[in-house]
């Protein structure tokens, strides 16, 4: 309603929008990723990939080396985890179990899995879960209420922020990796729940999947000392692949006991689908039947569980794998910082490599890779980073091989001294193959 006065008299109106369908709204709202899609579909965004999974696959018909796999110890094709997976395909097909796993989903596997993750982790249960996404906002709506405050990291994960999303209290964020400003965080909700009578739950990464730094685990549980609150790590990139048998980021920092809530996912170093969420017993009961995600989804299927088994089993029983990545990890981290390149504070295999253009620079530098040198890796520019900054995200796996990090160093190498010199910044140069020249 909008008021007006003419000739001393005061009168009101009604302002109506005229309404709009939904549909003519979204083709003009593409969203922050969508407005690209002209120019990127099935290149930039959406690209298909060929071949079996491994550092040497096809795009648009040509052999690449692939540095964009979620497949650190080489798992994907280990011919132990193609048996495994095929016979339990054979035996249980892709349907069974038929069902939400508290109504007939449950099987034995399922459990058995369970207690070897538990086991392997050094928790007193876990939970298995279909996909780590929707179970991260579904863990954090069952285990606050709307009296209690969640404190976490500025570069917590999408599904962290989305489940935050959920949450009908209060919540705190602190600079990322920044512990004073943790503390200070801490300080405001310790003061908030106090008012309310709910806790604090803090929430942040083992391994941040953009950048590669680890979260600071060790100085956050320190600040145990002087705060009551539970913290909940998602090491989607670090299980498998960080500590001394590869249980995980909170293994590497010898500080198991003090994280309250262990998640991580199958999607990385298991190359597989579906996660965990790993606690105390009564915790763990508590989300089996407060767990929203996973009460109202299909129970995971047999081959994946079967399959997971398996990968669990090589992960423990052979470290060389592990040891390979990290071979190729440091081979491939090492060469490029001596020929100048800016990696950031990595600190695992994640290996971001940060340059300086533009983002039409930021695409040719990819068809230029992907056309000329046969090198396939992921990009991420504004707004993920600032402006100005491009960053290609390399993934280095087991199955990689030293020819295939020299190799990179030096495309990489020739690339960097084009796009300095400028040679990337006509935008009529966009998905055309360039010359090496």
């Amino acid at each position: 309603m909008a008021a007006n006065k003419q000739n001393g008299k005061r009168f009101s109106y009604y302002i109506y929008n005229t309404m709009v369908d939904i549909f003519d709204r979204l083709k003009k709202a593409e969203g922050d990723l969508g407005q690209y899609r002209s120019k990127s579909d099935g290149y930039f965004m959406f690209p298909i990939l060929e071949g079996e999974i491994g550092p040497h696959m096809k795009f648009n018909g040509k052999e690449v080396l692939n540095w964009s796999l979620n497949n650190y110890l080489g798992l994907a094709n280990h011919p132990e985890v193609r048996k495994a997976d095929a016979e339990a395909a054979a035996q249980f097909g892709m349907a069974a179990p038929m069902g939400a796993r508290m109504m007939s989903g449950q099987t034995k596997w399922h459990i058995e899995l369970e207690h070897r993750l538990a086991a392997f982790v050094k928790r007193p249960a876990a939970y298995l879960v279909n996909f780590g996404y929707q179970a991260m906002l579904s863990i954090i709506d069952s285990l606050v209420c709307r009296k209690d405050v969640i404190v976490y990291d500025s570069e917590a994960h999408a599904c962290i922020m989305d489940g935050l999303r959920l949450h009908m209290g209060k919540r705190f964020v602190y600079q990322h990796n920044n512990m004073e400003s943790l503390r200070k965080q801490l300080e405001h909700a310790t003061t908030l729940a106090e008012e309310q009578g709910g806790g604090i739950l803090v929430i942040t990464e083992g391994v941040f999947g953009m950048a590669g730094d680890l979260g600071h685990l060790k100085d956050i549980v320190a600040l145990k000392k002087d705060f009551k609150f539970r913290l909940m790590i998602d090491d989607a990139h670090g299980f498998g692949t960080m500590g001394p048998t590869g249980a995980g980021t909170d293994e590497h920092y010898g500080v198991q006991k003090d994280v309250d809530v262990y998640f991580a996912t199958f999607a990385k170093a298991m190359a597989g689908i579906g996660g965990f969420v790993a606690s105390e017993k009564y915790i763990v009961d508590n989300l089996r039947y407060n767990m929203r995600s996973q009460i109202f989804a299909k129970s995971l299927p047999m081959p994946m569980v079967i399959g997971a088994m398996k990968r669990l089993e090589l992960i423990q029983t052979r470290p060389e794998l592990r040891e390979k990545l990290w071979s190729i990890a440091h081979a491939l981290q090492k060469g490029l910082r001596e020929e100048g390149f800016n990696l950031g504070n990595t600190e695992s295999a994640v290996t971001p490599v940060y340059l300086n253009g533009s983002v039409p620079e930021g695409t040719n530098v990819v068809v230029d890779l992907r056309e000329n040198y046969g090198i396939f890796c992921s990009i991420v520019v504004y707004p993920v980073v600032p402006k100005g900054v491009l960053m290609l995200r390399v993934i280095p796996t087991a199955a990689h091989t030293m020819e295939d990090v020299q190799r990179t160093i030096a495309a990489f190498k020739e690339v960097k001294d084009k796009l300095d010199a400028g040679k990337y910044q006509s935008e009529e140069m966009q998905n055309m193959k360039l010359s090496k020249d």
